[in-house]
């Protein structure tokens, strides 16, 4: 139970509110372990509650050591998307809502003018995404001297999008701090362990193996396509059927969105969409459009693969796949949350099938090949030739080379 985590009277009414009833596996680990200043290298898959494994601890410090004076966030929350930025900003509102702790939030894709009480009065926690706070570092608009805890979200996916310079110069200038904790989804393959090595100072490494009510199920299967028209339309069949209630399709590219969602609603499928570059108004409509069910269907590029704030997505629909195996983890993670059952279905053509071979290597698993009747695939599942692996010769296998080499040398100057 939370009671026997020693948290503050206060964040346990936050903690009821937000209708959390025991810890989930990666809170029992994390919270003493941060409760006691220690810094943390911690993973756990999303949706298992590690956004108040990070934000209960450090709201707990706030309230030990009382502010003395006014100033700038003691409390500094990284992560990689504005909607996520959003979210956990939304959840600390409402753990720390029966104490006097303030939140901010400071993004990209806003007005500079909607930061200026962040920017210019007492705030205690801020949730910001690199970028743009560290224009305001580098303006002096923002001091991060007083940051006492360091929080970086899903840094496998910050580094992914190519964040690791900017991240570094924000750890840079928040040196005095006392405590940094990191959290991602997955460390496999994703540079985060290496990462790490600089940033933290001898870290606890706490990994959970959530229950399966966290966990949830998520079913995966393949449909093999022809060319991109078959791919659509096996698309457009799935999202017809009665037990796609909610669903969000995954491309590559900003073009494909469009694409999809023109011809989406030519087959009577209304859609919102997601892409980068999009104004936070227009974006947070797309998302309240899915959330109130206005539409179903969102078709998003991976810029919605982490943060997206949607319950009960039953579907999740790789239209095109994924370049890297860690990516795919995230996308399929939007469904099977909180211990629901999702269904995670990829479209695949030809040149599709070498990267299912490293998300099948990265899970363990074959993922299971299915047929739609009418749209059976005219052509066989193309086969991934595999390297062999180089065999070194051994020393007298290399000297009998040689010899046949000097052999062949002494006969040509002859």
């Amino acid at each position: 139970m939370f009671e026997q985590l020693d948290l503050d009277s206060a964040l346990l009414a936050g903690v009821k509110e937000c209708g959390f009833k025991k810890p989930t596996s990666i809170q029992s680990l994390v919270i003493p372990e941060a409760m006691s200043g220690k810094d943390v290298l911690a993973s756990a898959p999303t949706g298992t509650g590690k956004t108040a494994a990070f934000l209960l601890p450090a709201a707990q410090h706030l309230l030990d050591y009382p502010r003395t004076k006014p100033g700038f966030p003691r409390v500094l929350v990284l992560t990689p998307t504005r909607e996520l930025a959003l979210q956990i900003s939304e959840q600390n509102e409402k753990l720390t809502s029966f104490t006097q702790i303030k939140t901010g939030v400071i993004t990209g894709g806003v007005n500079y003018g909607s930061h200026k009480e962040i920017l210019t009065s007492t705030t205690d926690m801020l949730i910001a995404t690199p970028g743009r706070l560290l224009e305001y570092i580098d303006n002096e608009q923002f001091d991060p001297r007083e940051i006492e805890i360091l929080i970086l979200d899903e840094a496998d996916r910050m580094l992914d999008m190519g964040f690791a310079e900017t991240i570094n110069r924000i750890v840079g200038e928040a040196r005095w701090r006392k405590q940094t904790m990191l959290f991602s989804a997955t460390l496999e393959g994703s540079g985060v362990l290496k990462f790490s090595k600089d940033l933290l100072n001898e870290p606890v490494f706490l990994e959970s193996n959530p229950s399966r009510k966290e966990k949830g199920k998520i079913t995966q299967w393949i449909h093999l396509a022809d060319d991109k028209q078959h791919k659509f339309n096996l698309l457009a069949h799935l999202l017809k059927q009665e037990e796609v209630k909610r669903a969000v399709v995954f491309a590559n590219k900003r073009e494909t969105v469009q694409y999809l969602s023109g011809k989406l609603y030519a087959e009577e499928i209304p859609v919102a969409w997601l892409e980068g570059k999009m104004p936070q108004d227009k974006r947070n409509a797309a998302v309240e459009r899915v959330k109130d069910g206005s539409v179903n269907v969102l078709v998003a590029t991976d810029v919605a693969a982490r943060g997206l704030d949607i319950d009960d997505i039953t579907h999740v629909i790789n239209f095109d796949m994924p370049r890297k195996a860690d990516i795919y983890l995230h996308r399929i993670g939007r469904t099977g949350r909180a211990g629901n059952k999702g269904i995670a279905i990829s479209l695949t053509e030809a040149h599709d099938m070498a990267v299912i071979g490293k998300i099948e290597r990265y899970l363990n698993e074959k993922l299971p090949r299915r047929v739609i009747e009418s749209l059976r695939p005219k052509n066989k599942e193309a086969r991934v030739a595999v390297k062999k692996p180089k065999v070194k010769k051994t020393t007298a296998q290399k000297k009998a080379i040689a010899k046949k080499q000097r052999k062949r040398a002494s006969k040509k100057a002859k």
